[in-house]
């Protein structure tokens, strides 16, 4: 355990200095791939199962694996057996995971990693003392990548050094303004910062209905994700200090996607909870209310950033990015200054276009 912490501490001490944190030989496949030589553990928090015609239990995690395996990077899924959407960083202190493997994949899928090392290896990650079932209970977002970094990549894939990325997602649905602190999809990559591995949480826009999660943004963005991520990983800017959150507009109707911005979490909301209780009783329904995405509307609806990740991205229709990290101590000055203004440069200036 202790030997493989100080390896993912060490990978993120070599990213920051530039260097690589794997051992590859230069040859043809290198100079092709943008991503050749990179692992890749792959999270999320709507599950691996990918089985609703809504496209909202796991098909964009299916879609980034596709896009990071063409790309040439060895991949690694673990991810919850069941959606866990709005988790943010819960963990299990208690009882035992197990991580199953997926022998049969969505159609469409199956072969998009064979020529990598682990395959695209995809385990499902339940809280049962034995095999996973339709009805177990599921490791949280968090839970699957501590399992991984501490202890399942190891055992499952012979990986004894920490990944060089993380990847969560590719979320069904944005993940802007103050439902960031709910999400399990920047949960999870929150949970890889915390032990030094570079991590990037994308989300996906659905289309007008909010309902539906159309393959097509799921593709854009996981095709404009790798490319993204080569880019950093050229320019030697893959950090463990912050993680970076990525979210895309709805293209599904034929429009592309505006240029990437540099934006800050809004201090707004976008959805909201509402409860609304039954009768005279003890019990409330819950339900998600939505603010209007141009940030006119007020109370917790009111957005007062001009640089506000939502909108950016819902009224003005761009690729987000912001850094995230797990320190939300008021008023702390910003660490990694120079990595952090170099991928802002990076993001406004060099990153690909949608």
């Amino acid at each position: 355990m202790r030997t493989y912490l100080a390896l993912s501490a060490a990978a993120a001490v070599l990213a920051a200095a530039g260097a690589t944190a794997y051992a590859t030989t230069p040859d043809r496949t290198e100079k092709t791939l943008p991503l050749a030589g990179m692992r890749i553990l792959i999270s999320n928090d709507d599950s691996m199962q990918a089985a609703k015609a809504s496209n909202s239990d796991g098909l964009g995690l299916y879609e980034l694996r596709r896009a990071m395996c063409a790309a040439g990077a060895d991949v690694v899924v673990m991810a919850p057996w069941q959606v866990q959407s709005g988790k943010g960083t819960a963990v299990t202190n208690g009882g035992v995971l197990t991580a199953q493997r997926r022998t049969a994949l969505p159609a469409g899928y199956e072969n998009d990693c064979a020529q990598a090392p682990a395959r695209g290896a995809v385990y499902g990650v339940c809280l049962a003392d034995g095999p996973c079932t339709k009805d177990s209970p599921s490791a949280t977002p968090a839970d699957t990548v501590k399992l991984a970094l501490r202890a399942g990549l190891e055992a499952k894939a012979g990986w004894t050094e920490a990944p060089d990325v993380v990847l969560t997602g590719i979320n069904s649905g944005p993940n802007v303004s103050a439902s960031v602190n709910d999400s399990g999809t920047v949960g999870a990559a929150v949970a890889a910062i915390d032990q030094g591995v570079p991590a990037i949480a994308f989300s996906s826009s659905g289309d007008e209905s909010n309902l539906n999660f159309p393959r097509v943004n799921y593709r854009a963005h996981a095709e404009f994700g790798a490319r993204f991520l080569a880019g950093l990983r050229q320019r030697s800017l893959l950090t463990g200090e912050f993680a970076l959150k990525v979210d895309y507009p709805d293209v599904s109707t034929g429009q592309r996607a505006g240029t990437p911005v540099w934006t800050r979490v809004g201090d707004g909301a976008v959805v909201h909870h509402a409860f609304e209780q039954r009768g005279t009783g003890d019990s409330f329904d819950i339900a998600l209310g939505l603010c209007p995405v141009d940030g006119t509307g007020e109370g917790e609806c009111a957005e007062g950033r001009r640089d506000a990740d939502s909108t950016w991205l819902l009224d003005k229709g761009h690729v987000t990015v912001a850094p995230i990290t797990w320190d939300r101590t008021y008023g702390t000055p910003a660490g990694a200054r120079r990595e952090l203004k170099a991928i802002e440069r990076y993001v406004e200036r060099e990153a690909p276009r949608p």
